[in-house]
């Protein structure tokens, strides 16, 4: 029936070639209310689980590629399975959603849908997985490469020392000497210093 093929077409402009059919098994076994959300910059996608035995619901960013938006959603496909395992027992990203996270993936490891260096970056994770994909900064530099080129966007360890950047709201940064993790940048029209991520998206200023 077209009411029940629509939602499997839906997905796949969001998905990878091969995996929408495996995704909509999932949010069927689950019974998932799956939100395609505008872009959000403070998360990629959430979780909340049933209540009052209403669905559970489920948000990932309509922006991200196909291989990020799928990510994403493997991440929130196991915060749910968690939930359903150990309720409000476990802590969010503890061990348990880690093994069951791991578990995901690897189903979706072992079918032809992620390229080469994606399964790689994956792999080199397995062993203890980030809370969050953007805290996995080899997985973010290699899920970059599949994103849509955008003229005069950077990651900040990609300019030059000294070089201007402009972040969202306009402020605008010199690029100065790394510390550890991160990049130690003077605001320009205020001399104030701020740490950045090296995998942190900005907009070079010539």
């Amino acid at each position: 029936m077209p009411k029940q093929e629509y939602p499997l077409d839906y997905l796949q402009h969001y998905l990878p070639p091969g995996a929408a059919a495996p995704v909509m098994q999932l949010l069927l076994q689950y019974k998932v209310h799956l939100t395609i959300t505008k872009e959000r910059k403070s998360v990629l996608g959430d979780y909340r689980h049933a209540v009052d035995s209403k669905t559970h619901r489920i948000s990932v960013n309509g922006n991200l590629n196909k291989y990020s938006f799928l990510i994403t959603l493997i991440h929130e496909l196991a915060h749910l399975v968690t939930f359903l395992k150990y309720g409000h027992r476990v802590a969010a990203h503890g061990r348990e959603w880690k093994h069951l996270y791991k578990m995901l993936l690897l189903e979706f490891m072992e079918q032809p849908i992620f390229p080469a260096d994606i399964v790689a970056a994956l792999k080199s994770s397995l062993h203890d997985l980030p809370a969050s994909s953007c805290a996995d900064e080899g997985l973010m530099r290699i899920l970059r490469r599949y994103d849509p080129k955008q003229e005069g966007i950077a990651l900040v360890e990609e300019l030059p020392d000294g070089a201007l950047f402009a972040i969202e709201g306009g402020k605008v940064f010199r690029k100065g000497k790394r510390l550890r993790k991160r990049f130690q940048c003077e605001e320009v029209s205020t001399g104030k210093l701020y740490l950045f991520s090296p995998i942190y998206e900005v907009k070079a200023v010539s």
